[in-house]
C-alpha cells in the first residue's frame, strides 16, 4: 500500500463516523489531510500518478495515457520530468485561484519531478488578455517590479525551492531578436489566436485588440520551449494560450508538452463570477489565518464541495463519504464547512494557526450574543466618522476598502440588549457620518453596541 492509500484509510476511519463537531477528531483530520500536503509521492507508479492529476484536472491533453508514457520516457532518458506553472505579477496578491493549479504542480514535485514556477514579468506588460472585454492598461517596469516582490513568498506554501526552480522569463524573453519572431509567427496562422471566443466578442462589439494581445500566447509559449518543458499547468481560462505552447514548441523543434487545465473556482460571493482581484471576490495568500477562515466560512454552501476538490488534498473517496454522510443527516453542513475553512487556513499558516482561527471564529460568531466574546478592540471616541473609526481599527487599509465593505453590505451597527440582537446596514453614505450620529439613528443607552466590519468585530463603549 502506498504511503497517499494509507493516509486515506486513515483519515476515512475518521469520516466514517467521528463527530465533525468535535474539536478534538477535527484537530486529528486536519492534521492527517496537512501531512498529506507534503507527503512523499514518489513510491506512486506511473499510472497512479497521471490518475492523480486527472482527477482533479478540468482537461488532460492528449490523454492520461500520453502522461504515463511522458514519465516513462523521462524515466528512461534519465531525465527529469519537467512541469511548470506560470502567473503575471499584475497584481501585488497571489489569491486562492492561483492555489488551484499550484497545488497540481506541488503533487509532481512530491512526486519526484523537477518544477518550475514562472513568473512574466515580460509578458505582465502584454497582460494576459483571456476572459477580458477590453484592452488591459499597460504596466511600467516598476509597477511589474512592486507587485512581484513578495511573490515568492507568497507561493511559499505550496513548493519547496531548494529543488524547485522560480524564474523570471524576462531573463530570457529580452533576448528575444526581431528576426527571431518573424521566423516563429510566420508559422502560426491568424486564425489560431482567434479561435478565442473572447477575442470574436471584442471584434464583434468594436472593442479595441492589439496587436501584442494576438501576440501574448506566443510569447508566453516561448517560456515553454526555454525549459524544454513536458507539462504545463494552468487554469481552464488559459487552455488555449497552453494550446499555443504545444503550438510553438512543435516549430522549436521540440516535443509539444502535455496540458494540464484546471476548474476555476467561484469568488467568495456566490454570484457565479470565477474568483478575481478585479471582482473584489478572491482570498490572497497574504490574507491571516483567521481572514481565511471567515472568508471561507462566508461561502454559499454549494461551493462547499468545489472548493474541497480545488482546494485541498482530500480524494474522492473521502468526498463520497461526507456526501453521503450529508444526505443521511449524520453531518452538519456547517460543521463540514468548518473543515473546508480549516483546511484552506492549513494550506497557508499550518494546523496550528486553522485551529487556532477556528476556535476564534467560534467564540466570535457561534455565541449567542457578542457580550460573551472575550478580548475585543474597543472604540470609545464616537465623534469621529465611522470612517475614521474602522482605518483606525485597522479593519481596513484604505478609505474606498471601507466603501467597499459598505457597498456589500458588510459595515453594520450591531445593536443587542437581554432579550434580542439586531444588526443595522451602514452605507457608503453612513461612513462620513459621526460613529455618535449614526448610533443616535439606532439605538438606546441601554443596549450594547458592536461595530462588525465584514468577519471584524469590535465593541464600542460610550
Amino acid at each position: 500500500m502506498t504511503r497517499l492509500s494509507q493516509s486515506v484509510e486513515r483519515a476515512i476511519r475518521l469520516l466514517n463516523e467521528a463527530d465533525l463537531s468535535d474539536d478534538t477528531i477535527v484537530l486529528q483530520l486536519l492534521t492527517e489531510t496537512c501531512d498529506r500536503r507534503a507527503l512523499d509521492l514518489s513510491d506512486l507508479a506511473p499510472e497512479a500518478q497521471a490518475e492523480l492529476i486527472r482527477e482533479r484536472s478540468k482537461e488532460l491533453q492528449p490523454s492520461a495515457e500520453a502522461l504515463v508514457s511522458r514519465i516513462n520516457e523521462a524515466r528512461d532518458e534519465g531525465r527529469p520530468f519537467v512541469a511548470k506553472f506560470g502567473i503575471d505579477p499584475t497584481g501585488a496578491e497571489v489569491h486562492l485561484g492561483h492555489a488551484v493549479p499550484m497545488m497540481i504542480l506541488s503533487r509532481f514535485q512530491r512526486m519526484g519531478h523537477q518544477v518550475v514556477f514562472i513568473v512574466g514579468d515580460m509578458t505582465a506588460k502584454i497582460g494576459d488578455p483571456s476572459g477580458r472585454s477590453d484592452e488591459r492598461p499597460e504596466l511600467t517596469d516598476e509597477m511589474i517590479a512592486a507587485n512581484l516582490v513578495t511573490y515568492r513568498e507568497q507561493v511559499t506554501p505550496f513548493f519547496d525551492f531548494s529543488r524547485a526552480q522560480f524564474r523570471h522569463n524576462g531573463d530570457w524573453l529580452r533576448k528575444v531578436t526581431l528576426a527571431e519572431i518573424i521566423e516563429l509567427t510566420a508559422k502560426i496562422p491568424v486564425a489560431m489566436p482567434l479561435q478565442r471566443e473572447d477575442f470574436r466578442k471584442r471584434l464583434d462589439s468594436g472593442q479595441g485588440l492589439s496587436l501584442a494581445e494576438l501576440m501574448y500566447s506566443v510569447v508566453m509559449a516561448l517560456d515553454s520551449v526555454e525549459i524544454n518543458c513536458d507539462l504545463e499547468i494552468g487554469g481552464i481560462d488559459q487552455f488555449l494560450n497552453m494550446q499555443m505552447g504545444r503550438k510553438v514548441m512543435e516549430i522549436s523543434g521540440q516535443k509539444p508538452e502535455l496540458v494540464v487545465a484546471t476548474p476555476l473556482i467561484e469568488g467568495t460571493d456566490g454570484t457565479g463570477a470565477k474568483m478575481s482581484k478585479s471582482k473584489g471576490n478572491y482570498v490572497p495568500l497574504t490574507a491571516t489565518a483567521e481572514e481565511i477562515f471567515g472568508k471561507i466560512m462566508s461561502i454559499p454552501d454549494h461551493l462547499v464541495e468545489p472548493y474541497f476538490r480545488s482546494l485541498s488534498e482530500w480524494s474522492d473517496r473521502e468526498l463520497t463519504i461526507v456526501a453521503d454522510r450529508l444526505a443521511a443527516g449524520t453531518l452538519h453542513p456547517m460543521d463540514l464547512k468548518k473543515v473546508l475553512a480549516g483546511e484552506v487556513a492549513a494550506a497557508i499558516h499550518g494546523g496550528d494557526a486553522a485551529m487556532k482561527a477556528r476556535a476564534e471564529f467560534v467564540a466570535r460568531f457561534s455565541k449567542r450574543t457578542f457580550a460573551e466574546v472575550d478580548e475585543l478592540p474597543v472604540v470609545s471616541d464616537a465623534s469621529r466618522s465611522v470612517l475614521d473609526v474602522v482605518r483606525g481599527l485597522g479593519f481596513a487599509k484604505s478609505n474606498s476598502d471601507v466603501r467597499r465593505v459598505a457597498e456589500q453590505k458588510g459595515l453594520r451597527l450591531v445593536i443587542e440588549d437581554a432579550n434580542e440582537q439586531r444588526q443595522t446596514v451602514l452605507t457608503s453614505y453612513d461612513i462620513h457620518d459621526p460613529l455618535a450620529v449614526v448610533i443616535g439613528r439606532s439605538a438606546e443607552s441601554s443596549e450594547d453596541l458592536y461595530l462588525k466590519v465584514g468577519r471584524k468585530l469590535a465593541r464600542i463603549t460610550l
